[in-house]
């Protein structure tokens, strides 16, 4: 017997075991890692590149319906599923509720987030809550937990939303405005200006008032809904004739406003207004302590990654607030609007020229994304979360955004004006009638009859629609 022969055919028998092993973990983690990246084989035994869909829904536990058949992984909302990238029709359903479909593009290896489909409850019952007669205005905290009433006194009423038996709180706001808007003085307790716009800061304390006063000037005001005493007048203690004023950051300790056409920073509670920001300002917008403009004169660039010419009439800044330095993000020959969000992580800047919409990323101010509209709007407004961006052109006709999709939609509304109804679903009124459709227009659906359409309408903790009908508050219950 030849042991040396056997030794040998034994080291290769091992070798071999070793080599098929390691080939094994080598496959099988190769092949895992397709599957993490969605590779899949199809029912042609050819590998494809699948994506992830994943969708939650109010109310949750909604049935799922994908390309018209029950699915069988996913059969519930609020959970996730491989799906084959491409285009895939997606219904959700509920016993009780309405119903909701979209049709959607899966990316890729990529995930597809449906975190906004409402479906309502059908058996909804009205019910007058407050009845406000009198009310001239009306506007809604970003949390959708307080309303604001006001009327031609100086005896506004302040609604918690949240609580089920509906009780006003009385605001004297006669302290709040100047003889200007208070008809023959505050003492006689008539309030005779015209609320022109009101913005909420996000703590929800705090409501910036425009007032137009009926000598044709503006008054602007800050008021303090839980302690009216410290509220702000800004016309009042500065004597300026402000032209636009924003809260800017979450609790209106500081404010952003324009002044003969320059920008300005305001320290409420010190009473002070800084030094010239940008000059020649014609549009701005901020996120916490970062301000993007548009100016005509750009000379006042430290830093620029600007494209377009040199000799362009206006500019694209942009301005940290305490540091003092712009960069330059581009050059136009027309005035542009601007705007500045962030999505999941990354900080992204928005505008707006003509009918052209340009996306950048704030990281490296690199060109993301370009799109050509039918029409030229002429506002943009970035909605909650800032997944949605629209546009309209005063009129019925909008355009959005989607963050999530990276597309453009073009839609039009029934009434002339629009607004959110919660962070994800917009709402017009029409002959009396409360529409409302998703951020991009799929998915209409009326509410309400006999609506008032120059008060708002909103959902709160998921569970109460409110409307106004005639000097009646209405609730309705939309989950059961």
């Amino acid at each position: 017997m030849d042991i040396e022969k056997n030794k040998k055919k034994q080291s290769l028998k091992v070798i071999i075991s070793e080599a098929i092993m390691v080939l094994a973990v080598v496959v099988t983690v190769a092949i895992l890692a397709l599957v993490v990246s969605g590779y899949w084989v199809n029912s042609d035994f050819k590998v494809e590149q699948n994506g992830m869909l994943q969708i939650s829904s109010v109310p949750t536990g909604a049935n799922v319906n994908i390309d018209g058949e029950a699915s069988s992984w996913l059969q519930r909302t609020n959970t996730s599923k491989i799906l084959s990238s491409g285009e895939h029709t997606v219904t959700l359903s509920k016993d009780g509720y309405d119903t909701w479909s979209k049709t959607i593009n899966v990316p890729e290896g990529l995930l597809y987030r449906l975190h906004y489909p409402r479906l309502f409850w059908q058996q909804r019952e009205p019910k007058n809550v407050q009845t406000v007669t009198g009310a001239t205005y009306a506007t809604i905290s970003p949390d959708g937990e307080r309303l604001l009433l006001a009327n031609g006194t100086t005896e506004w009423q302040l609604i918690d939303l949240t609580s089920d038996t509906i009780t006003p709180k009385k605001l004297n706001v006669a302290d709040c405005f100047t003889d200007i808007s208070l008809a023959d003085g505050a003492t006689v307790g008539v309030f005779s200006g015209k609320i022109a716009d009101a913005d909420w800061d996000h703590d929800s304390n705090h409501v910036l008032f425009k007032v137009e006063t009926a000598t044709g000037s503006t008054e602007w005001v800050l008021m303090d809904v839980g302690n009216v005493k410290n509220s702000f007048n800004l016309t009042k203690e500065f004597g300026a004739d402000f032209t636009k004023v924003e809260i800017l950051d979450n609790s209106s300790t500081n404010l952003l406003v324009v002044r003969g056409g320059n920008l300005h920073r305001i320290d409420v509670p010190g009473k002070a207004i800084s030094a010239v920001l940008v000059n020649e300002i014609t549009d701005f917008d901020h996120y916490e302590n970062e301000v993007v403009f548009a100016a005509a004169n750009h000379s006042g660039a430290t830093t620029s990654v600007s494209s377009g010419t040199n000799n362009a009439p206006y500019m694209v800044g942009l301005l940290k607030i305490g540091d003092g330095r712009i960069v330059s993000l581009e050059t136009t020959e027309v005035a542009p609007r601007v705007a500045i969000s962030k999505f999941y992580d990354d900080m992204y800047i928005t505008t707006l020229t003509g009918d052209t919409l340009q996306l950048y990323k704030k990281t490296d101010f690199v060109p993301y994304a370009k799109y050509q509209l039918s029409f030229a709007p002429r506002e943009m407004l970035v909605g909650h979360n800032g997944e949605f961006i629209t546009m309209n052109d005063g009129e019925t006709r909008i355009a959005t955004l989607d963050m999530e999709a990276s597309a453009v939609r073009e839609w039009s509304v029934e009434g002339k004006n629009y607004d959110w109804l919660d962070n994800d679903m917009i709402y017009t009124v029409a002959g009396g009638e409360l529409v409302v459709y998703d951020y991009d227009g799929l998915n209409r659906r009326i509410l309400a009859q006999n609506v008032s359409s120059h008060f708002p309408a909103v959902i709160t903790d998921n569970k109460w629609l409110y409307y106004f009908s005639d000097d009646n508050l209405i609730r309705e219950k939309i989950i059961e």
